[in-house]
């Protein structure tokens, strides 16, 4: 099965972010694939860098015009469609949220992003209520998709709860990225743990991931920081965290990787991991530390 990660940089607007997306969509529905990811809040620019009340007019309600727009071409070119927006729930109540939409335009399930940073630069808890829907899988016609979304993926709970509900791969829509004013080494280490942990979720669950960073210098409006270099390099493994696909860290472009939906049972037949849980002897991890 075909699958395309959509590693973009902000346009300039909304009107822009998503005629990019479309082409990008349009363009791997020509080339076979069957699922297109889109990195997070991919329809505008990266605004956590700031606390501003005014970046709340930019959440939308679901349906509103973004998912719209979303359902449209996932219809348009016939594919399942994994997007993310920023949610507009009611006054005062907003989230992070991926739209999940089938080949015939439906949206078929949303997940709202569960861990939430507050971090320099990424100052995403004075815009986002934590989610309330859970770790559940999305049934679509690709398969069911543990959908999560950037901070999300250095949980492995995250990761497991969702193989326990039955996930077929792992979706992480992402925008992270390094500050200009971190050495180079520091850059390595963190971009090496952020590629690490994801490819680890994969091993410990037999499960493909699919990882969709945005890339690109995007400014603080502020002008107190350095900004942020989102660093792209977007990828796909297979079950046992083997590379499939993985993108540069500079441009953006659209990642293609074919994956085997058989092979996860295959893996598990050696690898029973799932099998030898000892769900009897795990109570600490209900504790937010074990004094």
């Amino acid at each position: 099965m075909r699958v395309a990660l959509i590693q973009h940089r902000h346009a300039g607007d909304t009107t822009r972010n998503l005629a990019t997306a479309a082409s990008a969509v349009a363009a791997a529905a020509a080339e076979g694939a069957r699922l297109v990811v889109l990195a997070e809040l991919h329809s505008g620019p990266y605004f956590c860098q700031v606390e501003t009340p005014a970046e709340f007019d930019r959440a939308e309600t679901i349906p509103g015009p973004t998912s719209d727009a979303l359902g449209h071409l996932a219809r348009q070119h016939g594919v399942v469609l994994v997007g993310s927006l920023f949610e507009r729930r009611a006054p005062g109540l907003f989230h992070n949220t991926a739209v999940v939409f089938e080949r015939d335009g439906t949206l078929v399930g949303t997940y709202r992003k569960m861990h939430i940073p507050d971090d320099p630069g990424y100052y995403e808890k004075y815009y986002f209520t934590p989610g309330d829907l859970g770790f559940h899988p999305i049934q679509t016609s690709v398969g069911r998709l543990g959908v999560l979304v950037c901070w999300d993926q250095w949980y492995p709970e995250a990761a497991r709860l969702m193989a326990l509900a039955g996930a077929e791969m792992l979706i992480y829509p992402t925008a992270i990225g390094w500050d200009p004013n971190d050495t180079d080494e520091e850059q390595a280490r963190q971009h090496d743990a952020w590629v690490t942990v994801q490819r680890g979720h994969a091993v410990a669950n037999n499960l493909p991931v699919l990882a969709c960073n945005r890339v690109g210098f995007e400014a603080d409006p502020s002008g107190v920081s350095a900004g942020a270099s989102f660093w792209g390099s977007s990828f796909v493994t297979g079950p046992q965290g083997e590379f499939l696909a993985r993108a540069g860290a500079a441009e953006p472009e659209i990642l293609y990787a074919d994956i085997e939906p058989g092979r996860t049972e295959l893996v598990r037949r050696q690898w029973p991991f799932l099998r030898d849980r000892r769900i009897d002897a795990y109570e600490g991890l209900l504790r937010r530390f074990i004094d």
